[in-house]
């Protein structure tokens, strides 16, 4: 195309537009070339190991999946930039908190820590019996009531939040899923 007109480029309407809108069907596009790799919302890769950990003393596998398998991860990490938001700061406080008494305490990161030693760390956790400074004021409780909490509402709850992958809990308890009037197209 030829642009130019009278020694300056000038633009009539039909370049314009046509201008216009090849610009506007890149800027469309750009965000499918921009595929990102990152798989979590709120957590970082390490963090995700933790509270995997941490669901699988919660919710341990057995004839069934435990917490990692069933997605507590998956919900929670969902949850934090939704309906959790308000919880943001408390699970990066916990988290930290964790890691830095294991570090301290046992040299390795919580989640390469043995089975009993795990489970004697979240006992201690859940009786409020931490002393390190990072858990002052209760915050050992709080932190772990507030995990198992989600994680039981991960395991138990709809699969469309995010967590009870295949509606596994649903299948362990033999229930059909649960209909939900208003939501579900019922068979008459």
């Amino acid at each position: 195309m030829n642009y130019k007109m009278t020694g300056k480029y000038k633009f009539n309407r039909r370049v314009f537009v046509r201008l216009a809108v090849f610009g506007s069907g890149s800027i469309c596009l750009l965000p499918g070339c921009m595929k990102s790799t990152y798989k979590w919302r709120f957590f970082t890769d390490s963090e995700a190991q933790l509270i995997d950990a941490l669901a699988d003393q919660i919710i341990p596998p057995d004839e069934w999946p435990g917490g990692r398998e069933s997605g507590v991860t998956n919900f929670i990490d969902k949850q934090l930039v939704g309906p959790y938001i308000r919880f943001q700061s408390i699970y990066r406080k916990g988290m930290a908190a964790i890691q830095e008494t294991c570090e301290t305490r046992y040299q390795k990161k919580f989640e390469e820590l043995t089975r009993d030693e795990q489970t004697n760390f979240l006992e201690s956790m859940e009786a409020g019996n931490m002393i390190e400074p990072a858990w002052k004021g209760g915050f050992d409780r709080k932190f772990f009531s507030m995990i198992r909490d989600h994680s039981m509402q991960a395991y138990y709850g709809s699969p469309r939040h995010g967590g009870n992958i295949n509606n596994m809990s649903y299948k362990m308890l033999k229930l059909d899923y649960p209909l939900i009037i208003g939501q579900n197209r019922y068979k008459t």
